[in-house]
């Protein structure tokens, strides 16, 4: 994808963030874009944070690694999405602003310890991914799970939980997630009230139902065709 096409897409979604923040009521500079660079390759990462896209979300450790080299000294902020396997936590910890698909304790504990062993003072962003919806293919904290270990990974020294991600089931219908986006925002809510804490981020809505999850309290989507085009890669 040249650069142009990735500047215009990048346009496109921005009066899309806009219109979709005007109808519920908010602005448009509430919400943070996080271009979903997987399967892209260090080139169109460039591209994209010189349309002026700041924030950038990879998959999977290995491929990151594979790349990050190709993006050094762009002043971007880097997410992991994806789910993190136990045994790539150490490097996660090393290499990402935040990972945004925290699931579980022992995770935490092992993200934690790895910025405390590397020496690294600065906390690292978590967010808790949460299974909206039952199925089996989808990853995330349990519902009725996440009031103790959200209480649980805001007590580790070296982790900021902000917030709640998730990813619901993906319906041709952009509508018919609604209810899911609402479930995380009532859900947030519930445990900011519940555990005192501040928990400002909500990180929900893709490609093409991002509008709604706007319209939900979304604070961060995660955009990747839209932004870049159809992958490359699986």
């Amino acid at each position: 994808m040249t650069t142009k096409s990735v500047r215009e897409n990048l346009l496109r979604i921005q009066e899309r963030i806009a219109g979709a923040a005007a109808r519920a009521g908010r602005k448009a500079d509430e919400i943070v874009l996080i271009g979903v660079s997987k399967t892209h390759p260090a080139n169109t990462i460039r591209e994209a944070f010189e349309a002026g896209v700041r924030h950038f979300g990879e998959n999977r450790v290995q491929e990151w690694e594979g790349k990050r080299a190709g993006t050094e000294g762009l002043a971007a902020t880097w997410h992991l999405i994806g789910h993190l396997q136990s045994n790539k936590a150490v490097r996660a910890a090393k290499q990402f602003h935040s990972v945004d698909s925290l699931d579980d304790l022992a995770l935490a504990q092992r993200l934690d310890r790895a910025r405390v062993e590397a020496g690294i003072t600065e906390t690292l962003r978590v967010l808790i991914e949460v299974r909206v919806a039952p199925e089996e293919t989808k990853t995330g904290a349990e519902i009725q799970d996440l009031p103790r270990l959200s209480e649980e990974v805001a007590g580790l020294p070296r982790l900021k939980l902000a917030g709640l991600m998730c990813i619901p089931p993906f319906l041709e219908q952009a509508e018919k997630a609604r209810p899911y986006f609402r479930r995380l925002r009532e859900l947030r809510d519930d445990l900011g009230k519940t555990l005192g804490l501040a928990l400002p981020v909500l990180s929900m809505g893709m490609s093409h139902d991002f509008e709604v999850a706007i319209e939900e309290g979304a604070t961060e989507v995660r955009v990747g065709t839209a932004l870049f085009g159809t992958r490359t890669a699986g």
